[in-house]
């Protein structure tokens, strides 16, 4: 069960509001939250999230462990901060009129900030996340983006939610690109394969790998800085096509 305070907020999003009482007595006075979830983040960025413990972060701040649970609960709560200070998103943001363009401004921003700290993505999301600081703060840029859509609330929030998982799964699969590299299939690897994807076996995929489209071909790469936009600007020109439409609907109705 997650701990809660009087209020019947859940303790960790409690502290990261500023709500919940700091120790003030005792030998680990010298820490505060804040410089806790900084020193869990700095260890996150250099070395992974799987190298965050209590013991490394208490290590790492010169302070006994046992002072570290007089701030957090434990791994789970220190997760959740974490999660929130490195999602840091702008007090306020600039958004353009049109709101196709705002909400592409607003998607960048959130993908802006997935990769400063790409391992927030192993960390789960639910209840207590979209209550943080930074997650309402999100929210409310997004809101800001729709807010002359003729949409009901919940329809909004949807949006929000779509949009925020296309681009982690994007900033994902640019991770996972990013550690396991090209792979670059020969001429003969390309007609070993053909022996196996068949048109008969895959009518459909055949002639995408025919046409070099799913996999690397024997050709020098070209390194540039493009990754996987032309995917990134897809997904988001779908979604905003489909909103297009449902916008068209609720104006008709």
């Amino acid at each position: 069960m997650t701990d809660a305070t009087e209020t019947g907020l859940p303790r960790a999003v409690a502290i990261a509001w500023g709500m919940h009482e700091v120790p003030q007595r005792g030998p680990s006075r010298g820490l505060s939250h804040e410089r806790i979830v900084e020193a869990a983040i700095e260890i996150a960025d250099a070395e992974g999230l799987a190298a965050v413990t209590m013991q490394a972060v208490t290590r790492s701040l010169g302070f006994t462990t046992m002072s570290l649970y007089r701030y957090v609960s434990g791994k789970e709560e220190l997760l959740w901060l974490m999660q929130d200070a490195a999602l840091s998103v702008p007090e306020t943001l600039e958004l353009p009129s049109d709101w196709q363009e705002a909400l592409r401004d607003w998607a960048d921003m959130v993908r802006h900030a997935y990769r400063d700290h790409p391992w927030v993505l192993e960390i789960p999301r639910g209840p207590i996340s979209v209550l943080m600081p930074n997650s309402i703060r999100a929210a409310d840029h997004g809101l800001a983006a729709m807010k002359d859509l003729p949409l009901e609330a919940d329809e909004k929030i949807g949006l929000i939610l779509v949009i925020s998982q296309h681009v982690a799964s994007v900033v994902e699969l640019e991770q996972n690109l990013a550690a396991t590299g090209n792979v670059a299939v020969t001429a003969e690897g390309a007609r070993t394969l053909a022996e196996v994807v068949t048109p008969e076996r895959f009518p459909h995929l055949e002639p995408v790998m025919q046409s070099g489209s799913y996999v690397i071909s024997e050709v020098p790469v070209v390194e540039t800085d493009e990754g996987v936009e032309s995917e990134y600007d897809l997904g988001l020109d779908l979604i905003i096509a489909g909103l297009e439409q449902r916008v068209r609907s609720a104006e008709e109705d």
